[in-house]
């Protein structure tokens, strides 16, 4: 039975709470709309820290592959400028030598594609895509990486020996060259030279502002024919059927010996992994959230002193109206249970609303950017909480006044 009273106490508490907050309702809309901003904050926080550290993390597997890493002479990362002279002058360029090498001693275990790349043209007709990316590459990086090829195919190894003047195109620079034509089996012009389309990429999006589908697949040896000799390789490679570890390590210990570089002494190339990748991610991701999260707890305090100001004025004006439900035998208790009632429902409503706020805003933003931006069952939950929390601590100190309201007192003010 005691629940059963506790229950209609809290639900008699409730209704003059809201009953309070209907008859002064611009001032309780601007209490909620300050705890809404508040809860819309926090949400737009953590939900856009997820969105962005998730899409990261799925460019960086399109972009190099979850089981991929590569060689290259230096990577440049958070290297300052000093550094980054350091690493130039103490690192040999990789050549195709260094992948022929790794083939040689670890290729049961390795499997590797050098690779190179340059901004240029590709033209078709009178249409031109300017500063396409071309990739010379060998016929092994198909087998390395999800190229995410939907016509056609990716070059043979017979083509990358024959310098066979092929290419595989990204869906940006298919659209812009052949609007309304299958570009499959067309020609395209790349440095001068014609270049046979065998396959089509699917429309990868963007990454770090950049569009991943600008992308062009020639076999290295027509690279080097259409451009010269680049100055340095990258090597992409993944382990065949061994951990990923096991590949990396295999790698490192290959290019060693081809450099000849005794115990103890650094690496004369850099590996790029996923982990390191994802490393940076996590670390960037960490970084903006220890900036932003002060921000949102900032927001929710402001959003406590409009609530507690709100329910103070509110007590102000109800001086009167206490004293005479105390006089007619209202506990203490019961007036701070309307009170902070009050409080609690206005914070609960902002924070529902600043959650349909933030949902919106959020709905909006993955549609314009492509991120995936959901607002999770269990982030509003606790911005909710957080909501009704702050209306607990805004409540309290105008209960405690309202509770010493002297009735005798409070009957004589006009």
């Amino acid at each position: 039975m005691s629940v059963f009273r506790h229950l209609a106490r809290a639900s008699r508490s409730v209704s003059q709470a809201a009953a309070t907050a209907r008859g002064h309702l611009l001032r309780s809309s601007l209490a909620a709309l300050a705890v809404a901003t508040a809860v819309a904050t926090m949400l737009l926080v953590t939900a856009g820290l997820e969105g962005v550290q998730q899409y990261a993390l799925d460019v960086g597997a399109r972009t190099v592959g979850s089981d991929t890493f590569v060689l290259a002479q230096v990577v440049a990362g958070q290297l300052s400028r000093q550094e980054l002279a350091d690493r130039l002058r103490r690192n040999p360029a990789i050549r195709r030598s260094d992948a022929r090498y790794l083939d040689r001693v670890a290729g049961d275990t390795l499997l590797v594609a050098p690779t190179t790349q340059r901004g240029a043209d590709v033209t078709a007709g009178g249409r031109r895509y300017e500063g396409a990316n071309v990739n010379g590459t060998t016929s092994d990086l198909s087998r390395i990486r999800d190229l995410d090829i939907g016509e056609g195919r990716f070059f043979l190894p017979a083509e990358d020996q024959q310098a066979a003047q092929v290419a595989i195109i990204g869906a940006e620079v298919a659209t812009t060259l052949f609007p309304a034509s299958d570009p499959l089996g067309q020609m395209v012009r790349i440095a001068g030279r014609g270049f046979r389309v065998i396959g089509l990429v699917r429309p990868q999006g963007t990454g770090g502002g950049v569009s991943l589908d600008r992308y062009v697949y020639i076999p290295l040896t027509a690279y080097e024919r259409a451009f010269g000799a680049p100055a340095t390789l990258q090597i992409f490679a993944t382990g065949r059927e061994v951990p990923f570890e096991e590949a990396e390590g295999a790698a490192r210990a290959g290019m060693r010996a081809r450099r000849q570089l005794q115990p103890g002494r650094p690496d004369t190339f850099d590996i790029l992994s996923p982990e390191a990748a994802r490393t940076f991610v996590l670390r960037l991701s960490d970084r903006i959230g220890a900036a932003a999260v002060p921000i949102a707890l900032m927001a929710l305090l402001a959003a406590v002193v409009v609530v507690t100001n709100t329910v103070l004025v509110s007590v102000a004006q109800r001086t009167r109206e206490i004293g005479l439900r105390r006089a007619l035998g209202a506990t203490r208790r019961e007036v701070t249970r309307e009170v902070v009632a009050e409080a609690v429902l206005t914070a609960m409503i902002g924070g529902a609303l600043g959650i349909l706020a933030a949902w919106a805003v959020l709905t909006i933003a993955g549609r314009a950017t492509g991120l995936a931006l959901p607002v999770r069952a269990t982030t509003a939950l606790w911005s909710l909480l957080a909501a009704g929390g702050s209306g607990v601590v805004a409540g309290w100190y105008p209960a405690r006044l309202a509770a010493r309201i002297d009735p005798i007192e409070a009957l004589r003010q006009e």
